[in-house]
Parts: structure tokens; C-alpha cells; sequence
């Protein structure tokens, strides 16, 4: 990839923009094979909590006629098995390493965040706040303002390394939200995590994920995440981060030209495990055609345009 991808967002020199989204890259070893850790802008990781958890029981999958629904409930093996086991990986790997921290409790994160401090090779922090799968923490902390508010202040008081905030879309107004969590010191905002969904299988007249309802990703929410962003970018002073339905090169760069300075891509790789590399392909070309020398030129340029 050329330099015409490489990107600096919160002190963090970036390759490319593109990053793979939480919860479906695992730590980067099960794609090893088709995307070596370091070619990606980042690995962004699957949420990690203080001990192991297990995740929900029953079904946790099902796919839709435009992506799918999820109800894993953050499994995870931990924190101390992470910095252990994948973290020197990742490092071996020259990967950008941004993980996404976890909590039931204020106190978890807190603790989560105060660990981090002393790994070099963990480069920023998503704080998921945002996450429906389970039933304590996730996103009973990023649904209202001065709830948002607090917690964040708290993670910045602890912690010198940069903080994301992963903002959930079931909420009356993402705006709202994204400042304030930028008033408690984040140096970034990705958005969107998955929008509240269920299926239910009308033969056993019962819903089909074990745990009810769960988080719908895929094309499906692209749109709303496309106008989320756009409104967030606006208003912020803070990189927005993007996420939501991104399964090729042109769905990104309505993104970028949304305001977003990076993507995030997951449901993708389901279907398509080189999907990260081909939308950089993608981008690229874009560029060239367009005449443009860098990504970040694009970067709010629909809204920026409007404007003048």
C-alpha cells in the first residue's frame, strides 16, 4: 500500500484507515492466514474484561437477508490471558493494537484501564460502552449523557494512553453522546456498534437467539450509520472512527466522505476474510482517479463542500 493510505489519529502513526471491528477479528490469529496483524490499519480487538467470561448460552448467531444478528455476550478469555498470550503475538506481528476494554462495573473499567498502562504494545483503548449483548455494563453506560460523561472523566484520570469511545446507535440523539464524552477528554469516537434486533422462529413459535435479542450488523445499517457519523463529525474536534456495514471499497469512502478519519470493518470478513485488503485496493484506486494525494483529503469532504 502506498502512503497515500497512512494516517495519524490521537498520536498513533496509522498504515491505512482500515481497521478491523471488534468482536470479529478475535485477536488476529484466526486470520492470520489471509491478513497478516500488521498489513490492517489496526486490530482493533474483541472485548476484554478483567477475568474470562463466557458469553451467552444458547444460540448467538443468526443471519439476516442484509447481515446478521449477534448475541455472543463479550466471551472472552481475559485480560491477563491477552497480554500474555496475543499481545507479544501481535507485537511480533508489528500490529497497531487498539483494545476494546469491557466492564459489568465503573470499577472494572477503571481497572482494566490502570492495567493497560504499563503495555507499550497496546496502543489505544475503545472503550465499548455501547455493546446490547449483555446484561450489566455494555451499553447501560453509553444510553445517557452524564452517565457517559463520568465514566470516561474517570478512565481519563487514570490513564495517559489514547481513549476511544464506541457509541451505540440505540439512543434518541448520537450528538448528544459523542460530546459528551469528548467534554471528559476522549481523543476519539467510533460509531456504530450494532442496532438492537431479534429473530423468532416461527415453527417453535419462540425467539432464536438464546439470549433474546441481539446486535444486527451488516448492510442493513450502513445508512444509519452513514448519517450518524456525518452529524457526529460535524460538531466534534475529535477524530470520528466509522463502523457499520462496510463490505467494499465504496461503502468506506461514504464513510470518509461522511467525516470519518478511519473504518472499521467486520461482517465483512465473514463472507469475505480478505475483505480489508481489497477496500484498500479499492480506496486507492479511488484516489488516483479522483486526483486526490492522500485519504485524509476526502475526510468530510460531502459536508465540507456543502458548506462552501
Amino acid at each position: 500500500m502506498s502512503d497515500k493510505l497512512a494516517v495519524s489519529l490521537f498520536g498513533v502513526d496509522f498504515n491505512n484507515p482500515v481497521f478491523s471491528a471488534s468482536g470479529t477479528f478475535g485477536y488476529g490469529r484466526d486470520y492470520a492466514d489471509f491478513i497478516p496483524p500488521g498489513k490492517i490499519g489496526a486490530v482493533v480487538t474483541k472485548g476484554t474484561s478483567l477475568t474470562e467470561w463466557t458469553g451467552n448460552h444458547g444460540h448467538r448467531v443468526f443471519e439476516t437477508a442484509a447481515g446478521m444478528l449477534n448475541s455472543i455476550g463479550l466471551q472472552n478469555p481475559g485480560f491477563d490471558h491477552f497480554v500474555t498470550e496475543d499481545l507479544p503475538w501481535l507485537v511480533e506481528q508489528n500490529a497497531k493494537v487498539i483494545l476494546n476494554v469491557a466492564g459489568k462495573t465503573a470499577d472494572d473499567y477503571v481497572a482494566m484501564v490502570e492495567k493497560c498502562q504499563q503495555y507499550s504494545g497496546i496502543h489505544a483503548l475503545e472503550i465499548n460502552i455501547s455493546c446490547p449483548n449483555v446484561k450489566k455494563g455494555g451499553m447501560a453506560f453509553g444510553t445517557n449523557p452524564e452517565v457517559a460523561y463520568d465514566l470516561l472523566a474517570k478512565l481519563r484520570r487514570v490513564s495517559d494512553k489514547p481513549l476511544i469511545a464506541k457509541l451505540s446507535p440505540n439512543v434518541t440523539d448520537i450528538v448528544q453522546i459523542a460530546k459528551s464524552v469528548e467534554e471528559a477528554g476522549v481523543d476519539a469516537v467510533s460509531l456504530i456498534n450494532t442496532l438492537t434486533g431479534m429473530a423468532i422462529d416461527v415453527d417453535r413459535m419462540e425467539p432464536v437467539l438464546g439470549n433474546k435479542i441481539g446486535g444486527l450488523s451488516g448492510p442493513a445499517i450502513r445508512p444509519v450509520a452513514v448519517r450518524m457519523v456525518w452529524q457526529v463529525s460535524q460538531v466534534l474536534k475529535i477524530p470520528v472512527i466509522g463502523i457499520g456495514g462496510i463490505m467494499n471499497g465504496r461503502d468506506a469512502l461514504e464513510f470518509f466522505l461522511a467525516g470519518a478519519s478511519a473504518v472499521q470493518v467486520g461482517t465483512a470478513m465473514f463472507v469475505n476474510p480478505l475483505a480489508p485488503l481489497q477496500i484498500m485496493r479499492d480506496i486507492e484506486d479511488y484516489l488516483a482517479d479522483k486526483g486526490f494525494s492522500s485519504i485524509q483529503d476526502i475526510v468530510g469532504l460531502a459536508w465540507k463542500e456543502k458548506k462552501q
